[in-house]
């Protein structure tokens, strides 16, 4: 079993900044071999993608957040975390981190999620 737990999240405003902590736990996590990626969700709208990184540096970013977002990750420390820039009103959603044996951009390749912590970014 892997437990992840996010937070961070909060209220900015437009341009602000704030970085998203996940900290996974459990005898099944393995920083060698599981990614972990960020996943959003706004009410309404279907989840989608942000970042992931592998057990090795790799990332990958969805397009809207290039340039804005930061993913990294302390194996360490069992941690991964999401630097928020130059925030939009869009980014508002719930914000979930998972962790899955191969790093992809899809959900369903990710076995185990957190239960999300709230973004909200005020015009």
């Amino acid at each position: 079993q892997v437990r992840l737990v996010e937070s961070g999240g909060g209220l900015v405003q437009t341009g602000g900044s704030l970085r998203l902590s996940c900290a996974a736990s459990g005898r099944s996590f393995s920083s060698l071999t599981m990614a972990m990626a960020w996943f959003r969700q706004a009410p309404g709208k279907e989840r989608e993608f942000v970042a992931v990184a592998d057990w090795n540096a790799y990332t990958y970013y969805a397009d809207f957040v290039k340039g804005r977002f930061t993913i990294s990750r302390v194996n360490a420390k069992k941690k991964v975390y999401l630097q928020m820039n130059s925030q939009k009103p869009e980014d508002t959603a719930v914000y979930s981190c998972a962790a899955g044996g191969v790093g992809t951009s899809y959900p369903q390749d990710f076995n185990d999620w957190g239960q999300g912590t709230q973004v909200t970014v005020a015009s």
